[in-house]
């Protein structure tokens, strides 16, 4: 009797384990790969970048009633370089090239995505 009880406590950890090892790779992959960066401020599109056509990598400021941030582009991938409000979440977010997670500036209401492959959309 104990050593069947000893039997389910193993299969349990072993499912269990299994199943972690199958979340943890699913979040790691992250999101969609994305082409269109959306940058939007105030919830009105601000301007729609293809990550993929982006040559030379560059910078763009917003400036308006609510602060000031700098957004570099570079291809494949997005960021918040700058901003000039208090808690610096969007900087310290980094850069993005998937949908999985947007960078929100809330103090500034910023908001930069990856969405699909047409920026017509």
């Amino acid at each position: 009797m104990a050593e069947r009880k000893s039997k389910n406590w193993i299969l349990f950890f072993a499912v269990l384990f299994a199943l972690c090892i199958g979340a943890f790779l699913l979040l790691k992959q992250g999101g969609n790969v994305g082409t269109i960066a959306v940058i939007r401020v105030d919830g009105e599109i601000y301007e729609k970048i293809n990550l993929d056509t982006v040559a030379v990598a560059y910078d763009i400021e917003i400036k308006t009633d609510y602060g000031y941030n700098k957004i570099h582009v570079e291809q494949g991938s997005i960021s918040v370089c700058e901003a000039d409000c208090p808690d610096q979440i969007c900087v310290n977010q980094g850069s993005i090239s998937t949908d999985a997670v947007p960078i929100i500036c809330m103090p500034h209401r910023v908001t930069v995505e990856i969405e699909g492959d047409d920026v017509d959309g």
